[in-house]
C-alpha cells in the first residue's frame, strides 16, 4: 500500500511540481493551497505524513501543525522553510515537527527525509526491544558509540554521565534545543544496570491535550524494568503530572478492568530547556514531581560553549553522511572550518548535523565547497572578517583610555565595554542575542555601545 502525503503549500506551482515528483516516486499524494483547507483535508482523510511550508497566504505552518497534532498526535509533519528561516524551524521540531526541508528543494534530500520519517515513528522512541524508533534529533549514537568531545565541557559532561549512570537516580538534564539530551539520557542507559531492558521516550513538548492516563500508563508497561525519558517534561500536562507522580510514588498502577495493581521498576530521567523549579514556582508544573526528578541533575552544554569539538563533529557528520548517501567526500574546504567555529549555531549540534548533511548532499567533488553552505553561516563570517579588518574593534579600545587620574568609575567603565565586547564577538555581533545574555533590553545595549563610539562598522 502507498505512503499518503498531503502537501499544504500557497504556490501552486510548488504545489503541483511536489506533487508530481512524490507521485513519479511511489507516493500517493494530495494537495491543499492554504492552511485551513489542508486543516480540513487532513481530517477527512488519511494522512501518512503532511508537507506544510510554514508561510502560508492564511496561516503559519505552526498552527497547521498544532491542528494536525491535537486531531492526530502521530502522524509525521515535514516543514518547508527557507535558511533565513532556520530558527523558526527548529521552533517548529519543538512543537512536534519530524523535521524540516529547506529551499530550493532538492529531489533527494525530500526523498531521504521521507525514508528516514516513514521508517521511524515521529513521537515514541523505543529502543532494544526494535518497538517503534525515532533517531531525527540524535547527534552522535553509532552502533551504540556514544562520541565524546575534546572540550573542557565535553569532558566534564562525560565525567558526570560516568558518576550517575549506574546509580537508579532520578535526574533531569537542561540543555538547549539541539544539544543532545535525548542522546545523552540513552547513554546513561546504556551504561546502567537497565541497558538490557527497554528505553523509551514520550516527548512531552509534542503531546496532544487528547493523550489519556491510560496512554501515559501504555508506556509507563512498556518501560518496566527499564528507562523512561520524558523529553521537554515542562510540556506534561496538569493532568497527566498528578497520574505519573501517584504512580511513581506508589510504584504501581491499576489497567483499566484489572482487579489488582502492576509494578513497576522504571528509572525516571526528565529534560528540560527551561529551569523546573522556576516553572514549578511559577505554578505550570508540581513541586513534588520536581522534587523527585532532581536527585541529579545535568546541564548539556551549547555548541558555542565546546568550540573546540565543532571539527570533531563536523568530521563525524560527514563521514557518516558520506557513508550514507554513498559518496566518497573526504573533508572541507580550507577555510570552512573557521567558518564553523566563529559560526553561533541556535540550533547547536542539530543544527550543525543538518548543515553537513546538506553540504555532502550538494557536494559535486570530494571535499565540500562555500558554495554548499547557507547564507548566514557565508554571511556572518564575511561580517565577521570586515569587522576585524575594518580595525573598528582597536578604534574602541582607543576610545576607553586610562586616564592618569584613574579612578574606580573608570575602571567600572572599563570593565563593561570589556564584557559587552566579548559576548558581542561571542555572538558574532548579533545584539538581539548580545543582550539576551548581557540581561539588558536592545535598546539599553545600544545605548552603552555609543557610549563608546558614535557609529560602530558592521555591528548589527
Amino acid at each position: 500500500m502507498k505512503n499518503r502525503i498531503l502537501v499544504i503549500d500557497d504556490d501552486v506551482d510548488m504545489c503541483i511540481l511536489l506533487s508530481r515528483f512524490l507521485d513519479r516516486n511511489g507516493y500517493e499524494v494530495d494537495m491543499s493551497y492554504s492552511g485551513e483547507d489542508g486543516i480540513e483535508k487532513f481530517k477527512q482523510g488519511k494522512f501518512d505524513i503532511v508537507i506544510c511550508d510554514y508561510r502560508l497566504g492564511d496561516l503559519e505552518g505552526k498552527d497547521v501543525l498544532t491542528e494536525i497534532k491535537a486531531h492526530n498526535p502521530t502522524t509525521i509533519v515535514l516543514i518547508i522553510t527557507g535558511y533565513s528561516d532556520i530558527k523558526i524551524a527548529l521552533d517548529i521540531i519543538k512543537l512536534g515537527a519530524y523535521d524540516y526541508i529547506t529551499k530550493p528543494l532538492i529531489p533527494t534530500e525530500v526523498l531521504n527525509v521521507l525514508k528516514s520519517a516513514l521508517s521511524k515513528d515521529a513521537s515514541l522512541k523505543v529502543d532494544n526491544a526494535g518497538v517503534l524508533k525515532k533517531d531525527n534529533n540524535t547527534i552522535i549514537i553509532e552502533d551504540g558509540e556514544f562520541l565524546i568531545g575534546k572540550s573542557k565541557a565535553s569532558v566534564e559532561l562525560f565525567r558526570q554521565i560516568e558518576i550517575v549512570a549506574n546509580t537508579d537516580y532520578s535526574l533531569i538534564l537542561y540543555g538547549e534545543s539541539g544539544t543532545g539530551k535525548k542522546v545523552t539520557a540513552k547513554e546513561i542507559h546504556n551504561k546502567s544496570r537497565r541497558k538490557k531492558n527497554t528505553f523509551i521516550t514520550i516527548d512531552c513538548g509534542n503531546l496532544s491535550k487528547k493523550l489519556s492516563e491510560q496512554d501515559l500508563f501504555k508506556y509507563i508497561e512498556m518501560a518496566n524494568g527499564g528507562t523512561l525519558f520524558l523529553d521537554e517534561v515542562s510540556g506534561l500536562p496538569a493532568d497527566l503530572q498528578l497520574s505519573l507522580l501517584k504512580v511513581i510514588k506508589d510504584r504501581k498502577y491499576k489497567k483499566p478492568g484489572a482487579s489488582v495493581d502492576t509494578s513497576i521498576d522504571i528509572r525516571f530521567i526528565v529534560s528540560s530547556h527551561e529551569n523546573l523549579q522556576e516553572v514549578y514556582q511559577q505554578g505550570k508544573f508540581l513541586e513534588e514531581l520536581y522534587h523527585i526528578f532532581n536527585e541529579f541533575s545535568v546541564h548539556i552544554p551549547s555548541l558555542r560553549d565546546r568550540k573546540e569539538d565543532i571539527v570533531l563533529f563536523s568530521n563525524f557528520f560527514l563521514q557518516k553522511t558520506s557513508t550514507e548517501l554513498g559518496k566518497k567526500v573526504t573533508g572541507f574546504e580550507k577555510g570552512i572550518q573557521e567558518m564553523f567555529y566563529n559560526y553561533i549555531w541556535p540550533g547547536n549540534l542539530r543544527e550543525l548535523r543538518n548543515v553537513v548533511r546538506r553540504a555532502v548532499l550538494l557536494c559535486v567533488d570530494n571535499v565540500v565547497t562555500i558554495e554548499t553552505l547557507p547564507q548566514e553561516i557565508v554571511f556572518m563570517n564575511e561580517q565577521l572578517q570586515s569587522y576585524e579588518l575594518s580595525g573598528e574593534h582597536k578604534k574602541m579600545e582607543a576610545q576607553v583610555p586610562l586616564s592618569k587620574d584613574f579612578n574606580l568609575k573608570e575602571m567600572t567603565a572599563k570593565a563593561e565595554y570589556d564584557a559587552i565586547m566579548k559576548v558581542l564577538r561571542d555572538v558574532n555581533f548579533n545584539k538581539t542575542k548580545a543582550a539576551e545574555i548581557l540581561n539588558v533590553d536592545r535598546k539599553t545595549l545600544y545605548n552603552k555601545i555609543r557610549t563608546y563610539q558614535n557609529t560602530i562598522t558592521g555591528i548589527e
